[in-house]
């Protein structure tokens, strides 16, 4: 989710609820403690250089039971990042802490933000030297014959 596309649908909702895959949801009394913009400059394992630019929002589970984040309070934050620091519409990357800080991708159900579990990938699978998965099957059902005692 970008974030122009956070800001679209805050304005529609009554509270700010963040779930995980699992099914849990981040406690209500929960603060975002910083929303920023992370620009990434990297090289892959085939020697491309590459840049990365994603919102960061970091999510703290505060011990402070009598707050609960409002939609306007959460875009007021934002509009704020966006003038005072001059970020992106890039897409939203959770830093949410369970039992150790963990990096998720933002999604939206309807009435919930879910926290989309990431994954990593190599980028440069060409250069690298290993083979993809779909080639590996592909080469196998090509060059193994039934009968032929490779399979």
């Amino acid at each position: 989710m970008k974030l122009s596309e956070i800001k679209q649908i805050l304005p529609t909702l009554d509270n700010v609820e963040f779930q995980l895959e699992d099914g849990s949801f981040v406690p209500e009394h929960f603060h975002v403690t910083e929303v920023g913009q992370v620009n990434k400059h990297f090289i892959d394992c085939g020697g491309v250089t590459r840049t990365e630019n994603t919102i960061n929002f970091q999510l703290w589970n505060a011990d402070d039971y009598e707050h609960r984040l409002k939609p306007g309070k959460l875009l007021h934050i934002i509009e704020l990042s966006e003038k005072k620091l001059n970020i992106g519409d890039f897409e939203i990357e959770v830093e949410y802490q369970s039992t150790t800080i963990g990096k998720y991708g933002l999604d939206f159900n309807g009435k919930t933000f879910i926290l989309t579990n990431k994954t990593t990938a190599c980028l440069a699978e060409d250069a690298c030297g290993i083979p993809s998965k779909l080639n590996v099957v592909a080469s196998q059902s090509s060059s193994c014959a039934s009968g032929s005692g490779c399979c």
